[in-house]
């Protein structure tokens, strides 16, 4: 049985995907290149990898048995690329980072551009999912690392602070509510609201918590990003909830107004989690230590070092 890295690589991106055709881009493979490996493994093996349907591929009973070991035998490839990184600089890292909205947009950029540019050699996969997804994604092996709302059940994982999240409501400035100080969910879901994509992770947050209190609220329109609902809000379309960071950011040229919620669930605490630190590739480490550090120098004095 000979099956090089790549053929491991690229079977992982396909399992992942469930699909040849997108396993085959994640991997930069030509399909013809893709499939041809797939069914030289299978032949190999004598038994089917991937059961094919009209929307994808799903694993065979071998194929489940061949994606637990190639991750088990990729994770080990990621050691030695850490472990001899100081020696043999031509080595690349990959890192597999899941995370949620606030953590992407508000975050992780500046904290990812210091980490890269010290570690040129160091490659990351950047998902945004759900924070749910991304603990079960950490604890099943297909993310490295994530950074997820410290809500979710993080039990098995060990954990790391990163970042406060404190979500606002934003309301055009002469809007009724424009001068309260504070207000509850349930009052502001009263008004028409500019929300996010509905498959976006925060936007499942907003609405799992609004039919728990009975106030979903109407949407207008959807937007893709924190700006485009800042603008259209200051433009009086509507009111919307973003983190505050965003809120801070856009309110310097747009005209809006921010006003807190009274919610517990609006103030989150955003939460580095990993199966086991030690595990990690050098690298990996490397990333959650940077990580963690620039929580440090971010968080609120009394906020750090309560996780």
């Amino acid at each position: 049985m000979r099956f090089d890295l790549t053929d491991l690589r690229l079977f992982v991106h396909v399992a992942e995907a469930a699909s040849i055709t997108r396993g085959a881009a994640r991997a930069n493979m030509a399909l013809a290149s893709a499939s041809a490996r797939i069914q030289g493994m299978e032949q190999t093996l004598g038994t089917a990898l991937l059961l094919r349907g009209r929307r994808g591929v799903t694993l065979a009973p071998a194929g489940h048995a061949l994606l637990h070991h190639a991750r088990i035998v990729l994770q080990q490839v990621e050691h030695m690329r850490g472990e001899l990184g100081a020696y043999a600089s031509g080595l690349r890292g990959h890192v597999r980072l899941w995370c949620n909205t606030a953590a992407l947009s508000e975050f992780l950029p500046e904290a990812l551009a210091g980490y890269l540019t010290q570690h040129p050699n160091v490659d990351i996969d950047v998902e945004e999912r759900p924070s749910y997804a991304i603990a079960q994604a950490v604890i099943g092996g297909l993310a490295d690392i994530g950074i997820v709302a410290d809500v979710t059940d993080l039990t098995g994982l060990e954990t790391l602070p990163f970042a406060l999240d404190r979500l606002v409501v934003i309301v055009p400035r002469h809007h009724r509510l424009a001068r309260r100080r504070q207000i509850a969910f349930r009052e502001a879901a009263r008004y028409p609201f500019i929300g996010l994509a509905a498959d976006n992770p925060l936007q499942e947050y907003i609405n799992r918590h609004a039919s728990r209190t009975g106030g979903a609220p109407k949407q207008r329109v959807q937007m893709r990003d924190f700006e485009s609902i800042c603008r259209l809000v200051a433009r009086g379309v509507g009111v919307g909830i973003v983190p505050q960071t965003a809120a801070r950011r856009c309110d310097r040229v747009l005209p809006f107004a921010t006003v807190p919620f009274t919610d517990a669930w609006a103030l989150r605490r955003l939460t580095i989690c990993v199966r086991r630190l030690d595990a990690l590739p050098t690298h990996g480490q490397q990333l959650v230590a940077h990580l963690k550090a620039s929580a440090i120098a971010t968080m609120p004095p009394s906020t750090q070092g309560k996780h």
